[in-house]
């Protein structure tokens, strides 16, 4: 039986990530501050196995604390969901820099440690997946989200280029970028001052970690979900990036 570890999974698309392993039978380790949602998740499937480990990842020994307790329990990871990250809505001139550098700490830093302690023992094996959750984001610059766009654009080129560097071994290295998604990320990253979600539809949490799990089980190297955000994707390619971002700010603007 395989064992999936992922981040961030007390809510949201790592939650419905948690449901979806387990139902098809996977072993889980589950990690993200609320221990009592975890819990939930635990009593929801009593015949998974699951392996609950409150952790806060934006501290600065977050991911070595949890790569040393998942060694100390003797587990072997062998999917890798990388999917704790925050967001923050504002000017950047105006946002407070101590919540910036704990996205940068969350979406980069800690994602980049994830990756290399397992990626390693994965390349030992010669087998392992691993799935980093980046955004539409990634793909433009993001005026009032300025840093959390940013942040995406790194985790999908870390991504594809860890996943050229492993193209010829048995582990394979996926990112999922969704668009806007229905989960208290609006809330905690201050997005219900934005006209985002009243412009564009958001898809739930559920769906998205479905999409996510198809495109890894099928090796796919960016997973899209929906076919608006691929479509415009697709088309952004052929758009100057000028252009891209005055629709960016358009789009996500403050409400009046």
């Amino acid at each position: 039986m395989e064992t999936v570890l992922i981040t961030g999974a007390s809510s949201g698309i790592g939650y419905e990530f948690s449901r979806l392993f387990a139902e098809k039978g996977y072993s889980l380790v589950i990690t993200a501050r609320r221990e009592e949602r975890l819990r939930e998740l635990e009593r929801m499937y009593p015949e998974s196995r699951i392996e609950v480990i409150p952790c806060d990842l934006g501290s600065e020994t977050g991911a070595e604390y949890l790569y040393k307790e998942i060694k100390k329990r003797n587990i072997k990871v062998d999917i890798l969901i990388n999917n704790a990250g925050l967001g923050l809505f504002g000017e950047f001139y105006e946002t407070d820099i101590e919540k910036e550098k704990k996205i940068i700490d969350l979406n980069i830093k800690v994602l980049v440690e994830l990756s290399k302690y397992f990626l390693q023992e994965m390349l030992e094996r010669n087998s392992g997946k691993i799935l980093n959750v980046a955004s539409i984001a990634a793909f433009q610059p993001g005026p009032y989200m300025s840093v959390y766009y940013a942040s995406k654009a790194f985790v999908l080129s870390f991504t594809e280029a860890v996943r050229n560097e492993t193209r010829k071994t048995g582990v394979s290295v996926s990112a999922l970028c969704p668009g806007p998604v229905k989960t208290e990320f609006e809330k905690s990253s201050e997005l219900t001052k934005s006209k985002l979600f009243s412009r564009l539809k958001p898809v739930t949490a559920e769906k998205v970690a479905y999409v996510g799990y198809k495109g890894l089980m099928k090796n796919r190297a960016v997973i899209i979900p929906g076919f608006f955000n691929r479509f415009a994707v697709t088309a952004g390619v052929f758009i100057p990036t000028g252009i891209k971002v005055n629709i960016a700010r358009r789009i996500q603007e403050k409400k009046r």
